[in-house]
């Protein structure tokens, strides 16, 4: 398979033409090797409209997406991020120019993907998703679909920092960009979106007689 073909192709045909305008995230993802983070037999799902697996349970998010969130959040070379569950978009940013950490809660997506990571500059910490590893940053990405972005996550950003997530609670979720401020968060409009839950942050099932 001529993944370089498959790279310029997923940018022309479902970035671009989602209104995705940012010319950073359109190089970045012709850049990124977008089948490394992949499970090895899901690779040649990479570039489709879907969410290929990278571990049971965990899921790239889809091209189109990813490139509408990180679109949102307009990130900045020299800025500091966060990327939790979010691997693909981590190579992105550091393409693009800022200091990404990025973290993992399950061991065998850190194995897979920590040497894919260390190729783009980015550092990878495993630990409890809830628990961020990084304070005071400018930007916080998630690459999997939460109910709420929990408060954890907020108290890791910088004032005026801001986070990219879907946050979803039913069939259909929004990507949303969420600034902190002194009053409190806010959450932009944004777009929908339906990619997994991330494991652990899916809606809780009440049981009613």
């Amino acid at each position: 398979m001529d993944f370089h073909a498959a790279r310029t192709n997923m940018v022309e045909s479902q970035v671009r033409t989602n209104d995705v305008t940012d010319l950073d995230i359109q190089s970045a993802m012709r850049r990124v090797e977008r089948e490394r983070f992949c499970a090895p037999n899901r690779a040649f799902a990479a570039y489709a409209e879907v969410e290929p697996e990278i571990v049971p349970g965990r899921y790239l998010m889809k091209p189109r997406d990813i490139a509408k969130l990180l679109q949102l959040a307009r990130p900045l070379a020299g800025e500091t991020a966060l990327a939790i569950a979010a691997p693909y978009a981590a190579a992105l940013l550091s393409v693009i120019g800022l200091k990404v950490t990025a973290q993992e809660a399950d061991p065998k997506a850190a194995a897979l993907l920590a040497p894919v990571l260390e190729s783009y500059g980015v550092d990878l910490v495993v630990g409890d998703l809830l628990r961020p590893a990084r304070s005071g940053v400018d930007l916080l990405v998630c690459e999997a679909a939460v109910t709420r972005v929990p408060d954890a996550w907020l108290g890791a950003l910088a004032d005026d920092g801001r986070i990219a997530a879907v946050e979803r609670d039913g069939p259909v979720g929004r990507g949303r960009l969420i600034r902190r401020a002194a009053t409190g968060p806010s959450r932009g409009a944004g777009f929908d979106a339906t990619p997994p839950y991330l494991p652990g942050f899916e809606p809780q099932v009440v049981f009613q007689f």
